[in-house]
Parts: C-alpha cells; sequence; structure tokens
C-alpha cells in the first residue's frame, strides 16, 4: 500500500504533494515499474517502516515512534499497556493539525486505520476519527481494509455509501483520485492563497487484491518463472538499475517458506493468477496516483510542491499463506483447501477469472511476497528483517516560488544516485516541518508536546553521500524486533513465522529472555545476509543493551504486549460491553 502526501505551501516556502510510483521492489522482472513524473527528485533505499499497518501511520503522521503514542499495534489488538492502547494522545499532535494551526487546508484520502474500535459508532466519539486528529476533510476507510467495489465508506464521521455500484463500474481507487481532485479545485477556486496539506493512502495494493480484469489480463503469462526465478531476475535488476549495491548477496529462501518446485502442477494455474491480479492492481492504482499528480500540474502548482512519497506502510504481505480466494480464512486460520477453494469458485463465480472481482477478497500465496521483498529476507511483519520493513521513498520539489520576488530557485535537484542515509517513517513529520519552515509548538490546543523522534532529511536532498544523522532506531513487532545503531543492525526474529500457520507450541513456550540474537554490519552487508552475532558476542551485548533503552524510552515493553489480546488473551481485547442488542426496523450504519 503506498501513501503520499500533498501540502501547498506558504510563500517562500512550497508546496507538497507525492508522486505516481510504485513497489521498486516489485520492478524486477514484469510488474508495472516506477512512473514517477520526471521532475527532479531524490530516492531512499535504506528508508524504514515499523512493518504493520496502524503503527507505520501513525509514526508518520505524529512524528514519532508508534508505540512512543500507543501505536504498537492495529487497533483491533489494542491493550491496556502503555504503547498498545489504540489511542493517539493529544501531546502528540499529527501533522494535520499542527498544519492547520498555521492556516493549511488539510484533507485525508482513502485507508485510517487509527481510530479505536470501540469508537466506530454514530455516537463517536470522535476525537480519534481524521477529522479529530486535525484533518478538515477526510474521504475513505476507517478499517485496516476494505472492498474496493463496495467499500465501507465514511465522509468525514459519517458512514456513506459509494457513488455508484459495481455493476457501473466502479472502483474506489478512481473514486479516491476523483474526490482528491474535487478538493485541489475547491482550494483553487475558493481560497486560493490558503496552503494545503493532502494525505493520500489508497487501499492498494493491500488485500484484498481487487481490480478489473482487463488490468490483471496485461500480465497474464508474466510470471510463469514461478517465485525463486522472478527473485533472482529482481535482484539482477535491481542492481543494473542502481537501486542497490553490487556488493549485495540475494538471501535464500526460508526453509520454512514453500518453493515454486513444491506447488503441484494442476494448481499453477491458481497461484500464477493471483500473481496476475496482484499485478494489474498495482498498475492500476499507480494510474489513480498519476491522475492527482496531473491535476496539480494542470493547476501550475506541481513545481511548487514538495513531494513525499512512501511506497508502503510495511514490506509485501505473507498474510495470504497458501493462496486464498478470502484472507480472512488465512488471517483467522481457517481450514480450507485448494480443491475447496476452486469448488467455489467454479461452482459459483465462474472459475479463475472471479479472482480480482467483487466476489472474492483473494490475497496471493506468501512465497510471492517473499519474492517481491529481494533481497530480503522475510515478509511484514517481522522487524528482524528488512522484508518487513524498508521500504522505497521518493521526494521531489522542483522549484520553490520567491513571491515577494516573483522567481523561482530549484530546491530538489534531479539526482538518479539513491540516498542511502538510513532513515524511518517518523522522520517525515520533520521533514515537513523544516522544508515548510514550521517551527513545531509546544502547545497544541494546551496540551505539551512530546518532543518529535524523528530525524528531518532535508539535508540529504541535494548532497547523496553526506553523514547520517540519525544514529539509532528500534523496531518491534509482537515480538519480533530490532535495532539499529551506527551502522550496526541487530534482531531477534520472534515467536510468530508471517507465512505459515500458528505453532502453538511455539507460541505458548516463546520467551523473549532466551531469544537468539543476530548482528549484522550493514555498512558491508546491504541485505542482512551474513549473521556475525556468534563472531561477535560483546557486540550483540551492546546492542540488546541499546534495543532495552530505545524500548523502555519508547513504551515497548514488555516485550511481547502486542501478543496479549490478539493471542493470549482475546477476551480482553476490544469489545462491546452489551452482551444483547435491541435492534430496530430501519437502523442502518448511516
Amino acid at each position: 500500500m503506498t501513501m503520499w502526501a500533498t501540502v501547498r505551501l506558504r510563500p517562500l516556502v512550497a508546496r507538497s504533494t507525492l508522486p505516481p510510483c510504485r513497489r521498486w521492489r516489485d520492478t524486477g522482472a514484469y510488474i508495472h515499474g516506477v512512473t514517477c513524473s520526471p521532475s527532479p527528485k531524490v530516492s531512499y533505499n535504506r528508508f524504514h517502516t515499523t512493518a504493520i499497518c496502524s503503527p507505520t501511520r501513525a509514526s508518520l503522521l505524529t512524528g514519532r515512534n508508534s508505540h512512543n503514542v500507543g501505536a504498537g499495534q492495529i487497533t483491533e489488538a489494542a491493550s491496556g499497556f502503555p504503547g498498545y492502547t489504540g489511542t493517539i494522545p493529544k501531546s502528540a499532535a499529527t501533522l494535520a493539525k499542527v498544519l492547520s494551526g498555521y492556516g493549511y487546508d488539510t484533507a485525508a484520502f482513502g485507508k485510517w486505520h487509527n481510530t479505536p474500535v470501540d469508537d466506530l459508532m454514530k455516537s463517536g466519539p470522535f476525537d480519534q476519527y481524521p477529522t479529530g486528529l486535525g484533518f478538515s476533510y477526510f474521504y475513505g476507510f476507517l478499517a485496516g481494509e476494505t472492498s474496493q467495489y463496495n467499500p465501507r465508506l465514511y465522509e468525514n464521521t459519517n458512514p456513506i455509501e459509494p457513488p455508484r455500484k459495481p455493476e457501473e463500474g466502479y472502483h474506489l481507487t478512481e473514486d479516491m483520485a476523483d474526490q482528491a481532485i474535487k478538493l485541489i479545485r475547491a482550494n483553487r477556486a475558493l481560497t486560493p492563497d490558503r496552503p494545503f496539506f493532502i494525505y493520500f493512502a489508497p487501499g492498494g495494493a493491500h488485500g484484498p487484491h481487487h481490480v478489473h480484469k482487463e488490468w490483471a489480463d496485461k500480465y497474464k503469462g508474466k510470471f510463469d518463472m514461478g517465485w525463486e526465478k522472478l527473485r533472482n531476475i529482481t535482484f539482477e535488476k535491481q542492481k543494473a538499475m542502481g537501486w542497490i549495491p553490487n556488493s549485495t548477496k540475494l538471501t535464500p529462501i526460508d526453509p520454512t517458506m514453500v518453493k515454486w518446485e513444491e506447488i503441484p502442477e494442476e494448481q499453477r494455474a491458481f497461484q500464477l493468477r493471483l500473481m496476475e491480479v496482484y499485478a494489474g492492481y498495482l498498475e492500476h492504482t499507480d494510474t489513480q496516483d498519476g491522475k492527482v499528480v496531473e491535476e496539480l500540474e494542470r493547476q501550475g502548482l506541481f513545481n511548487n510542491t514538495l513531494i513525499i512519497y512512501v511506497l508502503g506502510d510495511n514490506g509485501a504481505s505473507a498474510e495470504g499463506i497458501h493462496g486464498t480466494i478470502d484472507e480472512l480464512l488465512a488471517e483467522n486460520a481457517l481450514p480450507s483447501t485448494y480443491q475447496q477453494q476452486m469448488e467455489v469458485l467454479n461452482r459459483d463465480f465462474g472459475g479463475l477469472d472471479a479472482l480480482g472481482s467483487q466476489h472474492v477478497d483473494k490475497m496471493y500465496h506468501s512465497s510471492w511476497a517473499w519474492a517481491l521483498d529481494t533481497p530480503f529476507k522475510s515478509t511484514k511483519l517481522v522487524a528482524a528483517h528488512f522484508g518487513g520493513m524498508r521500504t522505497p521513498m521518493v521526494m521531489s520539489w522542483p522549484k520553490a516560488k520567491k513571491w515577494k520576488k516573483g522567481s523561482t530557485e530549484k530546491v530538489i535537484k534531479h539526482d538518479p544516485t539513491p540516498r542511502s542515509q538510513f532513515h524511518h517513517v517518523c522522520d517525515i513529520a520533520p521533514t515537513i516541518y523544516e522544508a515548510v519552515g514550521v517551527q513545531f509548538p509546544t502547545r497544541v490546543e494546551g496540551a505539551k508536546q512530546m518532543p518529535l523522534d524523528g530525524v528531518s532529511m532535508v539535508y540529504t536532498w541535494n548532497n547523496v553521500s553526506v553523514k547520517e544523522r540519525k544514529s539509532a532506531q528500534y523496531f518491534e513487532v509482537m515480538g519480533s524486533r530490532g535495532v539499529y545503531k551506527d551502522g550496526w543492525f541487530a534482531s531477534v526474529f520472534g515467536p510468530r513465522i508471517p507465512w505459515a500457520e500458528a505453532n502453538e507450541t511455539r507460541m505458548r513456550e516463546w520467551n523473549p529472555d532466551t531469544d537468539v540474537w543476530e548482528l549484522y554490519d550493514l555498512t558491508r552487508d546491504f541485505s542482512q545476509a551474513e549473521d556475525l552475532a556468534k563472531e561477535m558476542p560483546d557486540q550483540v551485548a551492546k546492542m540488546k543493551q541499546i534495543f532495552l533503552m530505545e524500548a523502555t524510552a519508547n513504551k515497548v515493553l514488555p516485550i511481547g504486549a502486542g501478543l496479549y489480546t490478539i493471542y493470549y488473551h482475546p477476551e480482553e481485547g476490544p469489545h462491546s460491553p452489551l452482551t444483547e442488542w435491541k435492534l430496530y426496523e430501519g437502523l442502518t450504519r448511516r
């Protein structure tokens, strides 16, 4: 899933939006690749998320580490531990809240997933909705995912229905682009002197993978080589593009993952179509992003727009496990064999062509996710390996208008060489604040503000080799964890294996105190291919202490708290206090 934002900036500063780019890790073989506007831009190949959606979004929007703002887990699995409450405190004002105080129009489109689930009622409360956290306007969905054909939409705090039916050609990502364009035009027509900030977060390419058949058909036969060979092709292209160092080693498939040769011949058409639909969905989403950027160009806003494009909120997802027509079957460990799924597809929906349609909520095989995370190990939900949290990022800001002098100056000069300074999603907000000349307030609406955890990346814009300013960064997701410090990375895989069904014995017997740590020298090892833990136990011990200090300071402890309600004590998870309900005729979500 991509995230991008637009900020029309004040005189002497700029505007900001995000360009239409797509998964750089997906560009190795035949998937639609990066289609950024040819304007001056710089890219980042050592940029990181939290490895899971809600926490990444909370970190991006606040400029703090996710646990530090109560977002150490998705809102559906919130608990009473301070770093896992699922509620962003008033002491962590969002980008939208701060910028609105400086006179910005602010709007959010698409996926939100940062509102406590027990607040999702007509009666609210609404303080944790996008509009309660600073956005003047919201159009999208509050949950972690939704159908692209029949989305459960909200406008501001009001549940609404899509403007058209699937049979009339409706698709949510297209609708989002149209709504964003309307907002830009309204701003120009009614308040042309008012700057704006737009946070654009389409559902693609998060599951369910929904796209019309003609988009998926573009990729027929493109993946017949299987996931290992796709990964090899991707790796070679990444080196040829200069996206990864030539010294990078391609990490092998994990022993617990399924190899392509292990997929029976009669099942391969199913697995291939799942991937073809994903690729079409990816291109379709990119095209809608491009429509918004084209509108900025039509309005004459693009050159004076700061564009920060984050490819996704985590690595590629393995949650489809063996490939599925309904990802919730896989995520909830409900038994469903290939034969059962094909029986449903053939009997009820017309066979493989139904994949990508409104009738199924398909998700590809977990080994495709591994291939899309080339050259790294692991996938989404792993904070120990960069397959879980490293994602490409692009910034663009061609010219800042000097309003008083009536001239322009270049801000970001085009450079095809990727920036390799180590950075994190919490660095986005400080970057925007510095770029637009906003002094971060000590209080917002009376609430004393926590310090920002992030570091501005403006210093990297026009100096590819400048020394990085981020010396340390922790990562943690449900016991999987890691820490970066001055070129070193130490990590623990954790109790869960995202691409396999839950191992009850492994989960029950897990003890974080006896976890085995890994150690990598990132100055020589881009892909975490060489574990140095056994050779350098003193460095491991040093890194473990650094992690403990970072975890303590950011409310990560106790380790594994993110598993408390989702696995160990589901009865204590967010739920209604009611045990019976009285429902009346005419009662709807609206």
